[in-house]
């Protein structure tokens, strides 16, 4: 028995010990060397480190740009949950619950945005909306609406709301398949007894469908919080490199400049500290408010 439990434990071991060495180098470790290096005055491209206590804090709570950065992230935030949850599961539900034939196609064709490097992506986005050649000005062009084309990227004013499109083009496919999966876990029967008390498709899909997905709802909207909070500077990056006039600026993309391009190394990871900050209590407030009790028919 002794023998059975050492043996359990040296299994548990040695499966969980490379994981957690693992973590610990490319999670842990990372993360306290950024708290650490955020108070130093440090160039990241030399030895010379000078202790400077929370200066680079306080320097953040009075830099100009960081609340703007903030709101641009949340932005990009909520209109991606919305375009993306509205999209994705509009989609899921005509491609698991209506009769059609080229349903296999279509999930490749939404999904395939996500097999493309988000640097594509913004280049692709960039061409589209080219002020002289694009799509974008060019169709509006055709359709006698003028007035309407301007230099998307290049206005203070449509440059950020210009990388919301791109941003939700690339993610409805990850989302409709995860949302595909719950759907098609769905038992019919639930369907037919929705239908037999009167239920019509809407109802059907507010007292069945969405209660039953809820959890993969939930994930996907926690997803897009986490990746939009700490990837969207390299959409931001490709498409714009945070103008004009700081006005397409993210905290990833504020980041990248203090310190990589302006060499404020401490400073800059300061920053990261407060972006990690913010994911974590954001995430904390969804899973208070998307909390449910779990749904059973």
């Amino acid at each position: 028995m002794v023998q059975s439990k050492k043996q359990k434990y040296m299994f548990l071991a040695f499966c969980l010990v490379p994981t957690f060495i693992m973590f610990s180098i490319f999670t842990l470790y990372p993360l306290f060397s950024g708290l650490y290096y955020s108070f130093f005055d440090f160039s990241g491209s030399s030895a010379n480190m000078e202790y400077i206590g929370i200066e680079n804090y306080i320097r953040l709570i009075n830099d100009a740009i960081i609340p703007n950065t903030i709101i641009h992230d949340y932005f990009l935030v909520v209109t991606k949950i919305i375009g993306i949850m509205i999209l994705a599961m509009f989609f899921a539900v005509a491609l698991t619950q209506m009769k059609i034939k080229e349903a296999p196609f279509y999930r490749i064709v939404f999904f395939f945005p996500n097999i493309m490097s988000v640097v594509v992506i913004g280049i692709l986005w960039t061409f589209i909306y080219n002020p002289n050649l694009g799509l974008v000005n060019s169709g509006l062009e055709f359709l006698g609406l003028e007035s309407w084309t301007r230099p998307w990227l290049g206005s203070e004013t449509w440059a950020l709301p210009s990388l919301v499109l791109p941003s939700i083009w690339a993610g409805i496919g990850l989302f409709m398949l995860m949302l595909m999966g719950g759907i098609a876990n769905i038992s019919k029967s639930y369907y037919e007894a929705a239908e037999i008390d009167g239920a019509n498709g809407w109802k059907q899909f507010w007292k069945v469908t969405l209660p039953l997905v809820w959890p993969q709802v939930k994930i996907s909207v926690l997803y897009i919080v986490i990746t939009t909070l700490n990837g969207s500077f390299i959409i931001v990056q490709v498409m714009t490199g945070g103008g004009p006039n700081n006005s397409t600026h993210v905290m990833g993309s504020y980041l990248y400049q203090q310190a990589f391009v302006q060499y404020n190394f401490g400073y800059g990871t300061a920053i990261g500290v407060m972006i990690l900050i913010l994911s974590l209590i954001t995430v904390f407030i969804l899973q208070l408010l998307m909390r449910r009790d779990k749904v059973e028919y």
